[in-house]
């Protein structure tokens, strides 16, 4: 697995770029051969789990790669949402999707679907209604 761990070695120096240099990522890209694009999905995971320059001691590059990088559940393993009540508080002024999918990451932590499968599938469930009341 050294592709991997060369890879882990590039996120950790972006994170020592960004938090210890206080670079941008556009220099921070062109220090590590990566793109503007994955240098701010890399910084913006290390945020999201609280990680800041020095990385903790006792976190290793497989214990970094487990942090940011999270492997899905399997198949079956989503916690579902209440798509019923999700459709009636979409109806309320300033309830968004991003809002209802952080509350149900939130309460369901690992087996919570990614924000992209939860829109679909809430879509998914709006357009069932829509044909359930179509007049035949």
């Amino acid at each position: 697995m050294p592709a991997k761990r060369s890879a882990m070695r590039k996120i950790k120096e972006v994170l020592r770029l960004k938090f210890e240099a206080k670079l941008s990522h556009e220099k921070i890209a062109a220090a590590t051969g990566m793109s503007k694009g994955a240098v701010s999905n890399a910084v913006q995971r290390a945020l999201r789990q609280g990680l800041t320059w020095p990385l903790p001691g006792e976190l290793d590059e497989a214990g970094l790669e487990a942090l940011m990088y999270r492997t899905p559940a399997p198949p079956g393993r989503y916690a579902q949402p209440d798509y019923a009540v999700m459709h009636q508080e979409l109806k309320r002024k300033g309830v968004t999707l991003q809002l209802l999918w952080e509350e149900y990451e939130k309460a369901h932590g690992d087996s919570a679907y990614r924000y992209s499968q939860f829109c679909l599938h809430y879509h998914e469930y709006r357009d069932k209604l829509k044909y359930a009341r179509w007049p035949y």
